[in-house]
């Protein structure tokens, strides 16, 4: 993962960005349009990032005061208070709370990121951990909004070079296993990566660079292959590659369809 937080952070202003200007022409029926997250709107969608840019600042309190993360108890009001607004404030309020959140990561001194530290979700974060977590719900949540109104889009590529090296613990904690024992080697493009993901009673994804990884085999040796972009990638992993948007992909001894399910995604 990428140890400096400056990346992340600037990766978060251009996803804000290029969120802003997507949602500041949108009228009311552009808003009630279903996002790619089926169960939400586009709305609802930019209620979720902006709640959420509220609780990442209750999250910068903590981590730079040594107090403990916040939990459930002080997420529910947050929640129930935008779930109440109606769609055009939350996409208005939304960009706004966004805004504020992403000044206080850019306003963050060499001290204050030097100081930053949680331990939350079972992981202690500091500075650009906090901003990673920041970046993955946010480019993916801007996705699930623009490709709603432009089904070519994709996810961002500064995103892409970030997120990609940060899969393997995504994998660890959203994966859901189905108990079929599969070994694929999966290499990527734009940037180019390799891994080797196995499936089973738990579901790994283990970075493997080319001097430690196995020769090709055929599927019935036990390897399969899968060779796809990045991006795409990504978005497999958060549970986004549904046919309609999944460019051409290369493979050997695995289908897509038999992965989608193990990424179910948030």
């Amino acid at each position: 993962m990428e140890p400096s937080p400056g990346p992340w952070i600037s990766a978060l202003r251009h996803s804000h960005d290029r969120l802003r200007a997507s949602v500041e022409p949108l009228g009311l029926a552009e808003l009630d349009r279903r996002s790619y997250a089926s169960e939400w709107s586009i709305a609802q969608v930019l209620s979720h990032l902006g709640s959420q840019a509220e609780i990442f600042g209750l999250f910068l309190d903590a981590g730079l005061t040594g107090q403990e993360p916040p939990g459930r108890e002080e997420f529910m009001p947050i929640w129930d208070s935008w779930n109440g607004k109606d769609p055009q404030a939350q996409a208005s309020d939304a960009l706004r709370a966004d805004q504020a959140t992403l000044e206080r990561f850019e306003s963050l001194d060499a001290d204050e990121q030097a100081r930053l530290h949680l331990k939350m979700f079972g992981m202690e974060l500091g500075a650009a951990g906090l901003a990673r977590m920041r970046v993955g719900e946010h480019a993916i949540h801007t996705w699930d909004v623009v490709v709603a109104l432009d089904p070519a889009a994709t996810v961002a590529p500064d995103a892409v070079d970030l997120l990609l090296d940060t899969l393997d613990q995504l994998t660890a904690r959203t994966a859901k296993p189905d108990g079929k024992q599969r070994k694929v080697r999966v290499s990527t493009t734009d940037p180019e990566r390799q891994f080797i993901l196995e499936t089973g009673e738990a579901v790994t994804l283990t970075p493997a660079d080319g001097e430690n990884t196995p020769e090709p085999r055929n599927s019935e040796q036990g390897l399969s292959e899968l060779r796809m972009p990045a991006e795409a990638f990504v978005r497999l992993v958060y549970g986004r590659l549904d046919e309609a948007h999944t460019p051409p992909v290369e493979s050997a001894g695995v289908e897509l369809d038999e992965l989608r399910p193990i990424f179910p995604g948030f």
